[in-house]
């Protein structure tokens, strides 16, 4: 049985959810859809998941409080969240974070290898 997004997100305030990134691709620049990349700065030439938002770790807290300066602009407008992430206990305790603060929060699955392996085809500008 498949599980719809608006199922996912109807679930989100109690539990974390994770899902394949092949479920998440037609999520990606659907309206009320932020991915946040988090990591640390020093991972950033990694590279980073295209069209995400980079949300460095211990100032998650800060880009998610809709009354901090540090905000994130692309959360204003925002209904849903994804978290998407290199590891997998640091997406987890993301998410729980932007639940606790009242975003939908969903885990993509196998971070950034997932990604980049579900979407070869894909061109970025």
């Amino acid at each position: 049985m498949t599980i719809t997004l608006a199922q996912l997100l109807s679930e989100a305030r109690t539990q974390v959810h994770e899902i394949e990134i092949a479920e998440a691709k037609s999520m990606f620049g659907a309206p009320g859809v932020v991915v946040l990349d988090v990591r640390d700065s020093k991972e950033l030439n990694s590279g980073m998941i295209p069209g995400a938002q980079h949300a460095q770790r211990g100032m998650l807290e800060f880009y998610l409080d809709r009354e901090s300066d540090l905000f994130l602009p692309a959360l204003r407008d925002q209904t849903a969240l994804v978290m998407v992430c290199g590891s997998g206990g640091r997406a987890t305790l993301a998410a729980r974070l932007a639940a606790d603060m009242g975003w939908h929060a969903l885990v993509l699955k196998g971070g950034m290898k997932a990604w980049r392996a579900a979407n070869q085809d894909l061109v970025f500008p």
